[in-house]
């Protein structure tokens, strides 16, 4: 069974974090999206507070669970959206034709040639950084020249960010047992496919224009896959636009999700 908390009112939504991340990893706009929202936000196997399983560490392995999780809590057709790893499994769960309406923010799975080489070797390396500094994160988070220095690749303006929530996800990534294993499998396995047949139900895939790690090339592969999906450019943004844009990541939310549909 999947950790996840619910929070707010309204029309119902499931948040997926991305690799290393947890619930929290949605903090800077949950606030805002429980006011108008019913929101359940989940922890992937092996992150937060759901403890490991068996296939846990392969892509296919999520997002068997997070099928598993919508079948078991009646949210067949529910709104649905995810961040980076988890805007891949939106994705896939919109191809099975598991979900709503689909909102997949700077989505991985769409690498080619040597961007999966490049994909591989930065984040085997910042995990490792990440691991070294251990007890010192916090601190170290409270500083932006050091957030410049760490989250370089992910947040166009790692500076501006909140030390403290930069310090819980760092931490989230450090914690994760099946981080390495999942870059691995990310790195090797099949690009992401789309649906057999056009959906009716609305795709949207944001990205933000200064990704340095889901580069914005991959983004018109991601629309070949989902060819009816609507893309959504993020400026001054990096990796997690609810990190660089909050503001804006909500809006498109709420301006996308829902909405009655017969």
């Amino acid at each position: 069974m999947l950790n996840f908390i619910r929070q707010g009112a309204g029309p119902p939504l499931l948040l997926v974090h991305g690799l290393g991340g947890s619930w929290r990893s949605w903090a800077t706009i949950l606030p805002t999206l429980s006011e108008t929202r019913e929101v359940m936000v989940l922890d992937l196997p092996g992150h937060g507070d759901t403890p490991a399983a068996a296939n846990s560490d392969t892509f296919t392995g999520l997002a068997d669970s997070v099928e598993k999780f919508i079948d078991a809590q009646g949210l067949d057709g529910i709104d649905i959206v995810g961040s980076s790893l988890g805007a891949r499994i939106v994705l896939e769960m919109a191809r099975r034709g598991k979900v709503g309406a689909t909102i997949a923010l700077d989505p991985g799975g769409f690498w080619r040639g040597w961007e999966r080489t490049y994909f591989r070797a930065t984040l085997t390396a910042s995990i490792r950084l990440v691991r070294g500094l251990g007890p010192a994160l916090p601190s170290l988070s409270q500083s932006a020249v050091t957030r410049s220095m760490l989250l370089a690749q992910l947040s166009a303006r790692p500076w501006k960010l909140d030390g403290d929530i930069v310090a819980t996800e760092l931490k989230s990534f450090a914690a994760t047992t099946t981080f390495d294993a999942l870059v691995r499998d990310l790195a090797t396995a099949p690009e992401q496919e789309g649906p057999a047949a056009e959906t009716s139900r609305p795709v949207v895939i944001g990205w933000g224009r200064q990704d340095r790690l889901c580069l914005p090339r991959q983004a018109a592969r991601a629309q070949e896959a989902f060819p009816s999906a609507k893309l959504h450019w993020f400026a001054k943004c990096g990796h997690f636009p609810m990190w660089d844009q909050p503001e804006e990541t909500v809006q498109l939310i709420l301006d996308e999700t829902g909405k009655s549909r017969g």
